[in-house]
């Protein structure tokens, strides 16, 4: 999955959890300050993060995410990591 789509898919959970447009979402905006959320608003988005995409977010990789870029990127490694373990594609024969 490419960095806009999950992007696409965090501004979605975003705007159903705060009620309201998310102006941007860009790699510099600070998931905290520059999104208004509390701890409790952060642990929801993981939540919703995890079931969504199918990943498990350990505590000791969400201690260094500060900024969407770097939810973003921890996303991507992620989603690039299950790929890689579940081979390759049935149609990719």
């Amino acid at each position: 999955m490419d960095r806009e789509s999950i992007r696409g898919t965090l501004v979605g959970f975003l705007e159903e959890d705060l009620g309201e447009p998310v102006a941007s979402l860009g790699d510099e905006v600070s998931i905290r300050e520059g999104l208004g959320l509390d701890s409790v608003d952060v642990v929801g988005l993981v939540m919703q993060v995890e079931r969504h995409f199918r990943v498990r977010l350990a505590s000791e990789e969400l201690t260094g995410i500060v900024t969407a870029g770097d939810l973003l990127d921890l996303l991507q490694a992620k989603l690039a990591d299950a790929e890689a373990q579940a081979g390759p594609a049935k149609d990719a024969a």
